[in-house]
């Protein structure tokens, strides 16, 4: 397997290190129910820098996916600001959010989301090639290469196995050269061997590239590994901590995202316009 540190990110500036990449600003979500108005994140306020990682945990239903789905602008919050690179949300309309999330962001899920007709090498090329890319089959090649699929790359999902579809995952995150990657339940559809092998190319990925990792996880010591933990309980923040570094991981199955349908037809649709 390739070492990404062959090919690692520039240097951040100095003024791109000093300023949040993703400002949280007391922010509170609220919709209309039948009995009247319910609160499902009240009051989340963080911070987070190029570079660092951030655990969220919780329980189901405590607003993991709610609150990952303001962070990437497919919502807007009832209360608060978020700022993505400086860019406040709550200034721009739904395609701009598309827009600014399509240029900084990427992202990994429990399901793969590979397009099945479409080799392992094209999957990784697409968001180059929507992107304007130059280059985008060398890119693809290369990132296929520092997973450990260069002899995959003509494969097309159905003969991959799970650990090599999420790999190739992986690869398509990372080949845009994302600010900001978001990873839901990456290993949730994966066994305990094919997921620890993910885990651990994903943080080697993610330090080497300098780019921000945030990690939606039922899983303490998988959040463990993250610089920062956010553990949120009936919406609220119930501890923010820096947490320790462990080598240690394990499995516990996921709830699947809501989020990842918008992400993904986000792509098919872009891909399909004339």
């Amino acid at each position: 397997m390739k070492s990404p540190s062959a090919s690692a990110a520039p240097p951040l500036s100095p003024s791109q290190q000093a300023a949040p990449l993703l400002a949280v600003s007391h922010i509170a979500k609220r919709v209309q129910g039948p009995e009247g108005e319910l609160t499902l994140l009240e009051d989340i306020d963080f911070t987070l820098s190029a570079a660092e990682s951030l655990a969220i945990t919780g329980p189901s239903g405590s607003g993991k996916t709610t609150l990952l789905g303001l962070l990437a602008g497919l919502d807007t919050p009832s209360q608060g600001e978020i700022r993505l690179n400086g860019q406040s949300f709550s200034t721009l309309n739904e395609d701009q959010r598309a827009s600014s999330r399509g240029a900084i962001c990427a992202f990994v899920f429990q399901e793969f989301h590979l397009v099945a007709d479409m080799t392992a090498l094209e999957n990784v090329m697409l968001p180059l090639e929507l992107a304007g890319r130059d280059k985008p089959a060398a890119i693809a090649k290369d990132w296929l290469e520092r997973v450990g699929l260069s002899h995959r790359t003509r494969h097309f999902p159905a003969t991959l196995s799970g650990g090599e579809q999420q790999r190739v995952a992986l690869a398509r995150a990372f080949a845009v050269q994302p600010r900001l990657l978001f990873a839901d339940e990456p290993t949730g559809s994966l066994d305990h061997a094919n997921g620890k092998r993910v885990i651990e190319l994903l943080f080697e990925l993610n330090q080497h590239s300098g780019a921000a990792l945030v990690l939606v996880t039922h899983d303490p010591q998988l959040a463990s590994r993250c610089q920062h933990h956010i553990e949120l309980v009936e919406g609220q923040i119930f501890s923010n901590s820096m947490a320790a570094l462990s080598s240690t991981t394990s499995l516990t199955p996921p709830e699947q995202s809501s989020i990842e349908k918008f992400v993904h037809d986000d792509l098919l649709n872009e891909d399909k316009a004339p």
